[in-house]
């Protein structure tokens, strides 16, 4: 064992003394290591993250099943006749995203509300920090007002103080006793939820509209997911069939889905996609790796030779090389993990905050040990595989030519077959790169059909205790928009209830529409007041504006995108009737009186939507009714300068007019549109990185293969100088070689990368390009030859300055 341990250090010693080749072949590995890691720790905490509740695993969602069996909202009347199925052990309805203003907690202020019933923390199994649950009684209408708050609250407004339960809270102007604190692990699960309310739903309900609930439910012992889920469809057949929607009526299928499958599928496809580049840009540094090592070995083969010849086992043989294979492991490993923090870090205000757990990117123990597995394994490995596949080496002819017989022909031959793996796997990574680059990049480009600078926003909710009904919401908003527009530096003011973009959950409404031919689509609904279109300088294709006639009462007109023009009314919208279908209500017939260009309401990433804009004023009650449910007001304000100069003047203007509300989110809309453009960026910058790694390591691999055979050719070099040869010609001679490996790795490579970039197609077709993209593909072979052949051309002129007598000195 002290020989073995002594052949171990002198090996470290010797790498230290000359770390040139420790540092080159770690630093080729911790590249690989980086990348790997940080995406796993992407998916450690987004696709692997355990949820905060007991046997989460047994948690799933209920409702109408979508594409990919992905689970969508449900109505309260769908929930109901579910009637607790023999699959299920409990179940809870809770809805999400809607703001309230509360008072008595400080200063009066906005906050996120979800709405719960008494089922619903059973369900999950938590109990509260403090207090109770909802009794039977305040989950009814009209029952006692009660109110749970969020954890976050407690901590900010009550300092975590013990004796809140039993205090009083306006909640919409209203006072509610607290009840309970709910646990921190409430909102991980479900998201923000600052105050919750009870649903109190009716014992019979009769709202059929899909606005946000999400049934949650526990599954009974020895159930399945697809056995719950052909029990909940047929308790919903059995519903429609008694409500008398049988025969052809199109009646959607129910289904469960997983409680943190639901929340991983948007996530999922590009995580994968990281991790399927991460994957590469590992295996091009392992492959290049081992051609170093390899290259490595044949460098000592001379002393091996010796070795063999004075006895040694092979074991004494392969041990200095795995010694050396374990110093570079393990620097790799660190040197990676450093990589992967610091990338981390950088990109921690980018990462998308579904993808953080607890605020913050986690690294945790397991990231470490792969990163150690990783270095150690593919170092030894690579290694092990450079000494055996340098064997041959060891022999008379070794000792004979004193260690200068250099790289042998069948050693060279699999040498340059790396090199030539090592280009095709870069060009498969190249090319998925370029592929989804451009189409990013030219989305990115996408004009978003408004214009977003010069803009502040901010969100007010109008406390329904004084504003109960349409009328006095109405006349406070028209109030405050004047009182907006004669702001200093303000040129323009509007109120709606949607922004053209948001970073929200509820950033747009779907209604169901008809046109006088039969025609029934969905679209998005925008409430808006006058001088929305020139608050974002929308100008309008064909018509008018909305007018102060426009009011309730008048005719009924509405705006309709241009898509929507050209796909219903074959570009001839002006003047036509829409009939917007208004639920247990006749649809309310519309003019349409202007056509506006299309916006792309979620960002350059996503298809934009067709959009519907209807005066504030005329929107049907029901219509009205679920916005104020659902979602706060937005207003607007366009001037001169810069928008947050206007803060203090908005807050004195709210205040002058209605002084006991708040408002929230007050920002510039620019800062919104970044935020919805914030995935673009994040994809580009991920994948641009993932393309430069496989564009070095390849240059690096061809650089070192290049290098390594100039040297073992110096002789030859020599008798060529002094032949006659020209220096041009040994360099012509050199770079001939090395392009030869890139062709061949290029072909490979896009060959290998039109069959890859399928696995894209849907990616890239949903932004608007081919899967198949021939510049993309012609600047990535561009790119790789010019990296290749600057990685080739030092050492060709190291080989066009041989001096004839110093390389045939030695014989």
């Amino acid at each position: 064992m002290s020989i073995w341990l002594a052949e171990i250090l002198r090996a470290w010693r010797g790498s230290l003394r000359r770390p040139g080749f420790m540092l080159l072949a770690s630093g080729v590995l911790a590249l690989g290591i980086g990348a790997s890691v940080a995406v796993f720790v992407l998916i450690a905490n987004t696709l692997w993250r355990p949820l905060p509740a007991p046997q989460a695993d047994r948690l799933v969602v209920i409702g109408p099943l979508h594409g990919n069996a992905q689970v969508g909202s449900i109505s309260p009347h769908e929930y109901q006749s579910l009637a607790s199925p023999a699959g299920l052990a409990s179940m809870g309805l809770v809805h999400m995203g809607t703001a309230a203003n509360i008072a008595g907690a400080g200063a009066p202020s906005q906050v996120p509300l979800i709405e719960m019933d008494r089922g619903l923390l059973p369900t999950l199994a938590l109990r509260p920090a403090l207090g109770r649950n909802f009794s039977v009684e305040e989950d009814r209408p009209n029952g006692p007002k009660a109110v749970l708050l969020g954890h976050g609250l407690w901590q900010r407004a009550y300092a975590g103080d013990p004796g809140v339960v039993g205090r009083m809270l306006k909640v919409e102007g209203v006072p509610h006793t607290i009840v309970g604190v709910l646990p921190a692990a409430f909102n991980t699960l479900l998201g923000p939820g600052d105050v919750v309310l009870p649903s109190a739903l009716p014992a019979v309900s009769h709202d059929y509209n899909h606005n946000g609930h999400q049934v949650i439910a526990r599954l009974a012992d020895g159930v399945d997911i697809a056995t719950a889920s052909a029990q909940v469809d047929a308790a919903e057949r059995t519903m429609f069939r008694d409500m008398g929607m049988g025969g052809n009526w199109k009646k959607p299928r129910f289904g469960a889905q997983g409680y943190a499958a639901a929340f991983q599928q948007e996530a999922r496809p590009l995580l994968l996609l990281f991790l399927a580049s991460a994957a590469l840009v590992l295996l091009i540094a392992l492959v290049n790796l081992a051609n170093l090592m390899m290259l490595r070995a044949l460098a000592r083969q001379h002393d091996v030779a010796v070795r063999h010849a004075l006895g040694a086992s092979c074991w004494r043989s392969l041990l200095p090389a795995l010694a050396e294979g374990l110093l570079i492991g393990v620097v790799a490993a660190l040197a990676g993990m450093a990589l992967a923090l610091v990338g981390l870090a950088l990109l921690q205000g980018a990462i998308p905050a579904s993808w953080r757990w607890g605020g913050q990117v986690q690294v945790g123990a397991t990231a470490w040990q792969l990163a150690f597995g990783m270095g150690l394994l593919g170092a030894v490995l690579a290694a092990a595989f450079g000494v055996l596949r340098s064997r041959g080496a060891a022999s008379v002819e070794a000792l004979r030519e004193g260690g200068r017989s250099g790289v042998g022909i069948d050693r060279g031959r699999l040498s340059r077959g790396l090199v030539v793996a090592q280009v095709a796997l870069a060009t498969v990574l190249l090319c998925a790169a370029g592929l989804l680059v451009r189409a990013i990049g030219d989305a990115s480009r996408q004009p978003l059909g408004y214009t977003e600078t010069g803009v502040l926003t901010f969100e007010l909710a109008p406390v329904k205790g004084h504003y109960p009904d349409t009328a006095s919401m109405l006349a406070m908003t028209r109030q405050l928009v004047e009182r907006l527009r004669i702001l200093p530096g303000v040129s323009a003011a509007a109120v709606t209830t949607n922004l053209p973009t948001s970073d929200d959950i509820f950033g747009s409404f779907n209604n169901g529409m008809r046109t006088p031919t039969g025609g029934e689509f969905q679209s998005q609904v925008k409430g808006i007041g006058t001088d929305y279109f020139k608050v974002f300088g929308m100008h309008l294709r064909e018509g008018r504006d909305f007018a102060l006639t426009d009011q309730q009462g008048g005719a009924p007109v509405a705006i309709i995108s241009q898509d929507l023009a050209d796909q219903w009314y074959h570009g001839r919208a002006l003047g036509q009737q829409l009939d917007i279908e208004v639920s247990n209500a006749a649809p309310v017939p519309m003019r349409i009186v202007g056509v506006v260009p299309r916006t792309w309401q979620r960002g350059p990433l996503h298809p934009p939507l067709p959009v519907v804009y209807l005066p504030l004023a005329q929107l049907p009650a029901p219509t009205m009714a679920i916005f104020r449910e659902l979602e706060p007001l937005r207003f607007a304000v366009r001037g001169h300068g810069n928008p947050d100069d206007w803060r203090a003047g908005v807050r004195e203007a709210v205040a002058a007019v209605a002084p006991e509300q708040p408002i929230a989110r007050l920002r510039s809309m620019r800062s919104i549109v970044e935020q919805t453009t914030a995935d673009a960026r994040l994809n580009l910058l991920l994948i641009g990185v993932f393309a430069t790694l496989a564009l070095l390591l390849a240059a690096a691999g061809l650089y070192a293969v290049m290098a390594v055979a100039v040297a073992a050719r110096e002789r030859e070099f020599g008798v060529r100088m002094a032949l006659g040869a020209q220096p041009s010609r040994l360099v012509a001679l050199v770079l001939r070689g090395g392009l030869l490996q890139i062709a061949a790795g290029l072909v490979l490579g896009v060959g290998m990368a039109l069959v890859f970039t399928r696995l894209l197609r849907a990616l890239i077709e949903q932004l608007g390009r081919r899967a198949f993209d021939p510049w993309a593909l012609a600047g990535v072979c561009v790119v790789l030859a010019f990296a290749g052949l600057l990685a080739c051309l030092v050492p060709a002129l190291r080989a066009g300055r041989t001096h004839p007598m110093r390389a045939l000195r030695g014989e």
